[in-house]
């Protein structure tokens, strides 16, 4: 073993790549399309023994070859990838697992946040990291929830829930948003905190902050990094897409129900897209499983320009056709006056840059 050692694999270093996959594929283990760093363990051969990657403040595609498992090569491996993340400055780690390996990490200082049984299990490596969350979530929001206990009864009360990535903020968010803050005493708006889309998280905020700022039931919360998005949600131990899917949507409503539990949501409201297989997945699944935990799953149908029904892709075209008659049909006032403005500049040419911009 003191002839093995580590190194980084450029994502470039084809031959590298080939072997990483394959020892992968012998783990029954695809190989991650979001990855920005992968390292190898190579024998006195230069044959790659074990590997592991990273994404974010994710750890992923973490395998040993079967002819030097129980040799402790895992552990160097995580360490190494611990070391890297630390000297990006990411300290707080997420990694997913099968369920049959989650002792094993939970030995190397990783604790269980959610898990569906035969399937996954999503890991961090603190202790108390979703509790914390948690009561972070509560203590933002500890105003609007007393004044709702003082006004109504437990019985009566209506607390609702929105997940928003808004990609950027449209007449169909802000549609869904006034649905919502009407039909419930308060509205807790979860906005995806991952810069994993075209508009940054601070544009976005901002727009969806600007485009509500009329309503005054709102509490208005970063998703953090357990409302789990399709960018950071692993696909390297799962056969089939729509297994993929079915996995984030369990998981992800696994960790929601904690979330509502503490803030007394009994409401999840969701916007209908009949033309995307992951949203139609997912809908189905909350209808299924929400109720069971005394959450009503609310799914409105689109706000619709004519006959077509108002999305974020649609949005997106439009700026990078330089199509400002459909932009403005499409956005409130206040989303609008932004891709106008200078400050603008750079995000637009990030979308037109893009080769395309209606499922990123």
């Amino acid at each position: 073993m003191s002839d093995y050692y580590i190194s980084q694999i450029s994502h470039s270093d084809k031959t590298a790549i080939q072997g990483v996959t394959a020892l992968l594929q012998a783990e029954e283990i695809r190989l991650d399309t979001n990855l920005d760093y992968t390292c190898g363990m190579y024998d006195d051969e230069m044959n790659i023994i074990a590997t592991g990657s990273c994404f974010g403040n994710t750890l992923r595609c973490l395998a040993v070859g079967s002819d030097h498992q129980g040799e402790g090569l895992m552990n160097q491996i995580i360490s190494h990838l611990i070391e890297v993340q630390f000297n990006r400055g990411n300290t707080h780690l997420f990694l997913y697992t099968k369920c049959s390996s989650a002792k094993f990490f939970g030995d190397l200082g990783f604790y269980e946040i959610a898990r569906i049984d035969g399937q996954i299990v999503f890991m961090e490596n603190r202790r108390t990291g979703f509790k914390n969350y948690l009561k972070k979530l509560k203590d933002s929001s500890a105003l609007q929830l007393q004044t709702l206990t003082e006004s109504t009864s437990a019985t009566n009360r209506k607390v609702a829930a929105l997940v928003m990535n808004a990609n950027p903020f449209t007449l169909g968010h802000q549609y869904l948003v006034e649905k919502a803050a009407r039909e419930n005493d308060l509205l807790h708006l979860f906005i995806v905190s991952e810069d994993a889309s075209l508009v940054p998280f601070k544009v976005r905020k901002q727009l969806v902050m600007e485009g509500t700022a009329h309503l005054d039931n709102i509490c208005y919360h970063d998703s953090g990094p357990y409302i789990i998005s399709n960018a950071t949600f692993p696909r390297y131990f799962q056969k089939e897409e729509n297994a993929v899917i079915e996995s984030h949507a369990m998981l992800d409503l696994t960790v929601f129900t904690e979330i509502a539990r503490t803030l007394g949501i009994n409401r999840r409201y969701v916007g209908e897209e009949p033309t995307s297989l992951v949203t139609g997945i997912y809908n189905n699944i909350m209808s299924e499983k929400l109720p069971g935990n005394g959450i009503e799953c609310v799914i409105v149908p689109r706000k619709t320009d004519g006959e077509k029904a108002i999305s974020a892709s649609t949005v997106r075209q439009a700026i990078k056709d330089n199509d400002m008659n459909t932009l403005k049909k499409l956005v409130p006032e206040s989303t609008l006056r932004y891709f106008e403005s200078e400050e603008a500049k750079d995000v637009i040419a990030r979308i037109r840059n893009e080769e395309n911009v209606i499922h990123y």
